[in-house]
């Protein structure tokens, strides 16, 4: 006769914890009322006017009356102003197709340097007119520099044959500008300086 087989024993429960409280719940009271949320996000900044305004929507409309139309009218005249300046010049000093392009260069590196000194004499010298900056900064400077003909002049003296003009010319503006503009920068607030100590001299 077979024996029964044998039962293992099963395994024993795990024991309760201990009285107390939990090592994840901080002790103390509890504060009451809601609990404070983190800072608020900045709201986003309301634009004068949309770029892209549809005069079908009175709403949209609206918003017209909010645009600054005095800095648009002094960058657009200003605007207008260095554009012809500098279509004059291209037209006065024309180059062959295959040449470096010296009045676009000319007309960016001197641009640099206007405005170099212009931001200076603009953000340092007290009591200037609020449209000086748009006019001739945005305005004049912005249209009478082109980096978009730059550019384009450097894709057609490639498609000339002759690269290390194109390379050269690509190099050569970049560095030139920013010399020019730290320059223009330098002898703006050297200028400043020197009235300044006639003015201190005066005084005494």
């Amino acid at each position: 006769m077979s024996e029964p087989p044998l039962r293992r024993p099963s395994p024993a429960a795990p024991a309760d914890p201990p009285p107390g409280p939990s090592p994840a719940v901080p002790a103390g009271p509890v504060p009451a009322g809601p609990v404070p949320a983190g800072p608020a996000p900045r709201p986003a900044p309301v634009m004068p006017a949309d770029c892209d305004v549809d005069l079908a929507v009175p709403a949209q409309r609206e918003e017209l009356s909010r645009a600054p139309w005095g800095t648009l009218g002094a960058i657009s005249a200003g605007g207008a102003a260095g554009a012809l300046a500098r279509h004059g010049l291209t037209l006065a000093f024309p180059h062959p197709p295959d040449g470096l392009p010296w009045a676009t260069f000319a007309i960016n590196v001197s641009g640099c340097l206007l405005i170099g000194l212009l931001m200076v004499f603009v953000t340092e010298t007290p009591g200037v007119h609020r449209l000086v900056r748009p006019f001739l900064g945005v305005g004049v400077l912005g249209g009478f520099t082109t980096f978009s003909a730059y550019v384009t002049d450097i894709e057609r003296l490639v498609a000339e044959g002759v690269p290390w003009v194109a390379l050269g010319y690509l190099f050569g503006t970049v560095a030139a500008a920013m010399a020019a503009t730290w320059t223009g920068i330098a002898v703006a607030r050297l200028a400043l300086r020197l009235r300044s100590g006639r003015r201190v001299a005066d005084a005494r």
